[in-house]
């Protein structure tokens, strides 16, 4: 943190810092504004998507083989995203991709209102959305990377996160109502809007970027989210993606989540995308309300982590920490079968919601503090691919074995399955250290 800032308030009033980041970065808060908006279009669609599945099918195989299909995409783009990422200008790739984002969700959206939408043309749909989210989420963390600045940077992102959490408790409650009320196509229609107000806040974004870097010194020039014309010239996809490998190597703490987290990531969210929407609407037969309100208080338990970490500047044993956390969202997961009522669903919701965004906030200071500007991009890229490399496989796996044998036992084998893989990972010194 940076001690010349003036601190005695803050002392006194710690979340006066979360004031920090609109106080010392022009550009976070168009960085901020247009994440926040987009996502709440998304969280609108991610709670109509399966509920829509359902209601055309009410399979839980099909519901695996739809999210297959947005995530493969995904992933056989973030290697070469990467690539991309760090040899061009950021801000403008991020721009691009909301520019694609829009198309699709409109498409999506006329053809739910005609009645056209079916699942072979949701599947396609998802599938280029899916890979337009390949190259803007690795654009996003790298511009994040660098607009969070040492000074800021767990204000900046514990704010992040507490707000983005904050919509959803707006997002998944306004999708339920929609679909439940109007039509899914009004909420992909949403969706769509969302994209246009982000571009707006990117283009401004890249406006005062393009400021600053007039008056960086030259040293600075080369961790600018803008575009590196040497770099350019000479690009090689092979190098880069070594460079990227070699980052990882040097931190255990980064390569040894990635590795755990390709199986984690599949356990639990092979649950939470799958099998949640299943328990509620064709299990328990709750509205799609509940399922809507549930995923709110996900945000809530969140909201709540978020805010609690955001209070100090720093925090010890964060390695047993991060995993903790993760052993907590696990934990709501094996025990969300068992909930009868939808006050208790809710509750687990909040229980899991407020686990991983323990994980998720200290996973994501750590990447900052320890992966070089420059490189960001690909090893972000990196990260991405081994956490969702086998999440196509495994989404279709999880809805076939929930048709098989059941979708409760299936909750239960997966959910044991993640809490071990855990439970491993923090047996190992370099994890259990990490401070």
């Amino acid at each position: 943190m940076n001690t010349a800032a003036p601190s005695g308030q803050e002392k006194h009033n710690p979340l006066q810092g979360f004031a920090a980041p609109f106080v010392r970065s022009r550009a976070f808060p168009y960085l901020w504004l247009g994440h926040l908006i987009s996502f709440l279009g998304s969280s609108v669609t991610m709670v109509i998507l399966p509920v829509l599945v359902y209601s055309l099918t009410g399979s839980t195989t099909t519901m695996g083989l739809v999210m297959a299909a947005y995530m493969l995409p995904n992933v056989i783009m973030l290697p070469v995203s990467g690539h991309i990422v760090d040899r061009y200008d950021r801000v403008r790739i991020m721009m691009l991709a909301d520019i694609a984002r829009f198309a699709v969700m409109m498409i999506t959206a006329v053809l739910a209102l005609t009645g056209i939408l079916s699942i072979p043309l949701l599947c396609i749909l998802v599938a280029f959305y899916g890979l337009l989210d390949g190259l803007f989420q690795p654009a996003y963390a790298a511009v994040r990377a660098t607009v969070f600045t040492p000074d800021i940077r767990v204000a900046a992102n514990s704010l992040t996160q507490i707000t983005t959490q904050s919509v959803r408790l707006i997002g998944p409650a306004l999708g339920g109502l929609l679909i439940t009320h109007l039509s899914a196509g009004v909420g992909f229609g949403l969706d769509a809007f969302t994209y246009l107000i982000s571009l707006i806040c990117l283009v401004y974004l890249r406006r005062v970027l393009i400021a600053q870097l007039q008056t960086r010194p030259a040293a600075d020039a080369a961790a600018s989210v803008l575009p590196d014309t040497e770099a350019q010239d000479t690009p090689n996809w092979k190098e880069d993606f070594i460079e990227g490998i070699s980052v990882l190597r040097s931190h255990p703490w980064l390569w040894i989540t990635i590795l755990a987290f390709c199986f984690i990531n599949i356990c639990y969210a092979g649950i939470s995308t799958v099998l949640l929407p299943w328990l509620f609407k064709v299990h328990h037969g709750w509205p799609p309300y509940v399922y809507g309100l549930a995923v709110t208080f996900s945000g809530v338990g969140a909201i709540i982590a978020g805010l609690l970490f955001g209070l100090r500047p720093k925090w010890k044993n964060r390695g047993i920490m991060a995993y903790s956390g993760a052993m907590l969202g696990g934990l709501a997961l094996l025990l969300m079968p068992f909930a009868g009522t939808p006050a208790a669903a809710i509750g687990f919701f909040a229980l899991e919601g407020f686990g991983l965004m323990i994980f998720g906030l200290i996973w994501e200071i750590s990447l900052q503090e320890l992966v070089p500007k420059e490189a960001f991009g690909r090893v972000a890229s990196l990260d991405m691919f081994g956490s969702f490399a086998l999440l196509p496989v495994g989404y279709i796996f999880v809805g076939w074995l929930a048709d098989l044998i059941g979708g409760v036992p299936t909750i239960l084998i997966f959910s044991t399955l993640g809490l071990t893989c855990v439970a491993l990972v923090l047996c190992v010194p370099a994890i259990r250290k990490f401070q």
